[in-house]
């Protein structure tokens, strides 16, 4: 649980590039600046070691998957150690041979893992073959506890579902937090390009607003081949009021307090979970239903 009524928290957005020491290198001095500014939660974006290598089907990506507990996670244990803070960070785990996963490990002030959580909705779609690289997760909806609070952590897909949101909540998540790599298709329309975006952040508002919690959503930034990725890092409220939100086109430290008992007076003014029917829910386990 939160120590103090007040949590201070930096999301991270980069841009990556093919090198991944030198990703690791900025990612670490992003959070060395966001620490001594007085952050003690920080989040980074989705698969920040790399380029967005889903776009294509490629063998020679699975390289880039390291095993958890690894080299990258001893450094980033190593770090949230040295700085006090609590860290999450995107990973692409190998863990086995043919076995890899698109994974999120929070790391705490004590330099230990302390929980991690493998992405469940895995997209294929052009310029995201997810499917080819990530077997579907095994962790469940389980929140991670840490000294700042319980967080909720999911990966970029998973923002699209409220059934993932809210099994967090219900396991007692204070803070849903989405590590993220999206972006636009190079050659679409404006206008189409906005209201993807739109529909991104509103679907993630929501998912604040239904929960009455705090959702902190970091995506990457600039051009990797055929996807221009759109920043756009946020911070919404219980209530869904955005606080905080980072540039479209580069590489920035979006910093912002959470008063994490804004949660109890937001549930209590809209009771949503008090008026859930639960009774009445039967068949949301299963694909599809015909009337």
């Amino acid at each position: 649980m939160a120590r103090s009524k007040n949590l201070p928290v930096a999301l991270i957005q980069m841009s990556c590039t093919a090198d991944p020491e030198a990703n690791l290198r900025v990612a670490l001095a992003h959070i060395a600046t966001a620490a001594r500014k007085g952050a003690k939660l920080i989040c980074l974006p989705e698969l920040f070691r790399s380029l967005y290598f889903c776009q294509k089907q490629n063998y020679k990506s699975f390289e880039l998957a390291e095993p958890i507990p690894g080299p990258t996670t001893e450094v980033l244990a190593a770090v949230s150690k040295k700085h006090g803070i609590t860290l999450v960070a995107s990973l692409f785990e190998k863990r086995a041979g043919g076995l890899y996963h698109n994974t999120a490990a929070v790391f705490g002030p004590n330099g230990k893992i302390l929980g991690q959580y493998r992405k469940m909705h895995i997209p294929d779609d052009p310029g995201f073959n997810e499917k080819f690289y990530f077997t579907p997760g095994d962790t469940g909806f389980q929140p991670i506890d840490t000294p700042v609070g319980r967080l909720g952590v999911l990966v970029c897909w998973d923002q699209w579902y409220p059934e993932a949101a809210r099994l967090m909540a219900l396991r007692g998540a204070q803070i849903l937090i989405y590590p993220t790599a999206i972006g636009w298709a190079r050659g679409e329309k404006k206008s189409v390009c906005e209201t993807q975006r739109s529909a991104w952040q509103t679907i993630q508002r929501s998912h604040a607003i239904a929960n009455g919690l705090f959702v902190l959503s970091i995506n990457r930034t600039g051009r990797e081949k055929n996807l221009n990725f759109w920043g756009t890092s946020f911070i919404t409220n219980p209530i869904g009021h955005v606080t905080q939100v980072a540039s479209t086109h580069r590489s920035q430290i979006l910093p912002a307090s959470l008063n994490l008992s804004e949660t109890t007076t937001t549930r209590q003014h809209w009771p949503f979970l008090r008026d859930r029917r639960v009774d009445a829910y039967r068949g949301l386990d299963q694909r599809f239903l015909r009337s």
